[in-house]
């Protein structure tokens, strides 16, 4: 059989990718340009290793938080030179406004003016050269899927969206073993069970990924021709795996009876020594909250008298760690009485919501007073947002798992805050409840320190809920 000599890259090694070669190409850039012009500050920026990894730790951090390293950006050639120039012009500026971790400034300014373009024009040139080259076709995972023929839309829809790369050119219904043209899409192409080798010797496959609920379904004879595929070296993955990996969710409408297999959660959720940090951090990042919530006061009273009319603070019942109710603190964003006729989804151009209210709730400036309830316990920074009781028992009774959520403390900020929009509905609540899961099950420092970082994209962008 015809083997895939195609090059791969799975998302978290580009990711990795990118971040190595931005810190690689600007520093050689740096030393190279300092070295052809004379300018000691480039040179020393990258002859001292303490500068360098002040500078590659600023590049990187302050990519994150600007979109560097969201495939999906980082493949548009648009939304690419946006973050670039964001994260070029404010690292630069963090590095030069930070003279113990960088070099010393020089008297000339040119120089200064030279460093910045030099680490702006790099990302350009190299970023472009990503797109270009690295996000073509030329590196595109061409992908089998196995499931029944009514699956096939919205299987291809969740795989994709998440990754640029990874593309469904196929798929074989798993339960039909006649010929027939019945099964043909227009949107990926269909292969009968006994061509399957041959589509394989013709087509340079990365992996077949098999969807199927039930193991049953699947017709002896398609068994053993991905058997037969197997034992030649192709590699094939179940579909809940696949789909972990790439949307970073936990694929709900794949569990059935067997939900213990999807739930071996992280035991960081009763390490002690883990837990006790996140109380030392959340108690620190309370504290510098409220201070700096209170410097908002002033500001925010005023627009409150005037946008709002009405009472500055607000509490509300949400439902905590182990199902236990609790009054959240927020600034109120609402007009009053804004559930006279019962409680009610909140849209993301809910007319309930005054004018300043919508400022606050894009910029999150209404959910500064939540660091009391932090400070209290009830509340961590990083979790899955508190629901209110009677949208709890709403949602658990149509959705399983729902209450699974509640095996940990409800979050300020979390995984499906920063990957999705507002939920308006119980399709949006299902979507956000298999990011929580996600979160729950591998919870660890360097996911909370991912949510943290792109809990500032959110507040920058304007993208608040």
């Amino acid at each position: 059989m015809k083997k895939n000599k195609k090059m791969h890259f799975e998302v978290s090694e580009r990711k990795v990718l990118l971040k190595i070669f931005d810190v690689v190409f600007v520093l050689v850039a740096l030393y190279a340009v300092g070295q052809l012009l004379g300018l000691q500050y480039l040179i020393d920026s990258t002859k001292y290793y303490y500068y360098l990894i002040a500078f590659a730790l600023y590049l990187n951090s302050i990519g994150t938080v600007f979109e560097m390293y969201n495939l999906q950006v980082a493949s548009n050639q648009f939304q690419v030179m946006r973050s670039t120039i964001l994260t070029a012009s404010t690292a630069v500026l963090f590095y030069l406004l930070t003279p113990v971790f960088s070099a010393e400034l020089p008297s000339n300014r040119f120089e200064i003016v030279v460093f910045y373009l030099t680490v702006l024009f790099t990302l350009i040139f190299w970023r472009t050269f990503y797109v270009k080259l690295l996000a073509s076709n030329r590196f595109v995972q061409n992908v089998l899927l196995v499931c029944h023929r009514d699956q096939v839309e919205g299987l291809i829809s969740d795989l994709e969206n998440s990754d640029p790369h990874y593309r469904i050119v196929a798929y074989v219904n798993y339960s039909y073993a006649g010929k027939t043209d019945e099964f043909e899409d227009h949107y990926v192409q269909h292969v009968e069970i006994d061509d399957l080798v041959l589509f394989l010797k013709e087509n340079r496959l990365f992996e077949i990924v098999v969807a199927s609920q039930n193991t049953e379904d699947i017709t002896s004879n398609l068994y053993m021709q991905m058997l037969h595929l197997l034992e030649s070296g192709t590699t094939i993955r179940e579909y809940t795996q696949v789909y972990e990996d790439k949307t970073h969710r936990i694929p709900l409408q794949y569990i059935t009876r067997d939900f213990y297999k999807f739930f071996p959660f992280n035991r960081t959720n009763n390490n002690q020594l883990y837990l006790l940090h996140v109380r030392i951090m959340e108690t620190l990042i309370s504290v510098i909250g409220l201070i700096i919530g209170t410097l908002l006061i002033p500001f925010i009273v005023i627009g409150n008298a005037i946008g709002n009319r009405g009472k500055l603070f607000y509490t509300q019942e949400r439902v905590g760690k182990n199902g236990e109710i609790f009054q959240i603190l927020k600034f109120r964003t609402m007009i009053n009485n804004a559930e006279k006729r019962g409680a009610v989804f909140s849209g993301s151009n809910d007319t309930r919501v005054t004018p300043f209210g919508k400022f606050m709730r894009k910029t999150r400036i209404d959910e500064f007073p939540q660091f009391v309830n932090i400070l209290k316990g009830e509340m961590a920074v990083i979790g899955p947002r508190p629901e209110r009781p009677f949208f709890v028992k709403e949602i658990a009774e149509i959705m399983p798992f729902y209450e699974t959520r509640h095996v940990i403390k409800p979050g300020l900020t979390g995984w499906a805050q920063v990957n999705y929009s507002y939920g308006e509905s119980m399709e949006d609540s299902l979507i956000k409840l298999q990011y929580d899961l996600y979160y729950i099950k591998h919870r660890s420092i360097f996911l909370d320190l991912d949510i943290v970082i792109k809990t500032f994209s959110t507040v920058l962008f304007y993208r608040g809920q």
